[in-house]
């Protein structure tokens, strides 16, 4: 079995670059625990590990752990806190504008509650025309995403409703256009979306940690020259 690429360790964090299509932690209907982060980083250092923060299962990239309970609980304080950066890659269709901010308020994961969300966006680059011979008209954007606040699916549904669905996103862009863009772009079922980087404050010694995944072969396949 591969093992994890460790991004970052200390002696009270871990940082891995999580594969899309990984849980983070165990739940009720997997059977798969080569699939389960969780599982997987514990076994190959050998020790106890604490999530600190969760990515959806399909979003790949920088996935943060505590290797003891105190760290634990002061850097999930820290993420509630608002006191934690974060940067996504997305690629999505459509021409995005240069910069944008939604704040559309979101449900939790019952439907119920509506909560209070921010995301800031940002445009790296657009594919050239007619770039995709088999479907000249289709456009993609290469965004950057930075949420203020960690709603359920925020960035995805904040997307969606800026009009600007997340290629493959099966959830929310619909499965037959996912099933399309997958087989013309050659990326599969997989959801482009990527926590690209992390920056935090180590508690130990205070210092500005920032952790980075690296380029996703996936992403290049749509904008070959990033």
């Amino acid at each position: 079995m591969e093992q994890l690429h460790i991004l970052y360790e200390d002696d009270f964090l871990i940082a891995i670059d999580k594969p899309a299509g990984m849980l983070v932690h165990a739940n009720a209907k997997d059977d798969h625990p080569e699939w389960i982060a969780m599982k997987r980083l514990r076994e190959q250092i050998g020790r106890r590990v604490f999530p600190i923060h969760r990515l959806d299962r399909p979003t790949s990239g920088v996935l943060l752990f505590a290797l003891d309970k105190r760290t634990a609980g002061y850097l999930q304080q820290a993420f509630e806190q608002r006191k934690v950066t974060k940067t996504y890659l997305a690629i999505v269709s459509g021409i995005a504008p240069n910069q944008w901010r939604c704040d559309t308020a979101l449900s939790d994961d019952s439907g119920a509650t509506h909560r209070d969300a921010v995301t800031h966006f940002e445009l790296i680059q657009t594919s050239p025309e007619a770039f995709f011979t088999s479907e000249p008209s289709l456009r993609l954007s290469l965004i950057k995403a930075m949420p203020e606040t960690g709603r359920f699916h925020q960035i995805r549904r904040h997307l969606l409703a800026c009009g600007f669905p997340i290629v493959g996103d099966f959830r929310y862009a619909g499965q037959d256009r996912s099933f399309a863009l997958g087989e013309l772009l050659g990326t599969g079922t997989r959801m482009l979306l990527q926590a690209k980087r992390l920056e935090i404050t180590q508690p130990q010694s205070g210092e500005r940690i920032i952790i980075e995944a690296p380029g996703d072969e996936e992403f290049r396949k749509c904008f070959p020259w990033h």
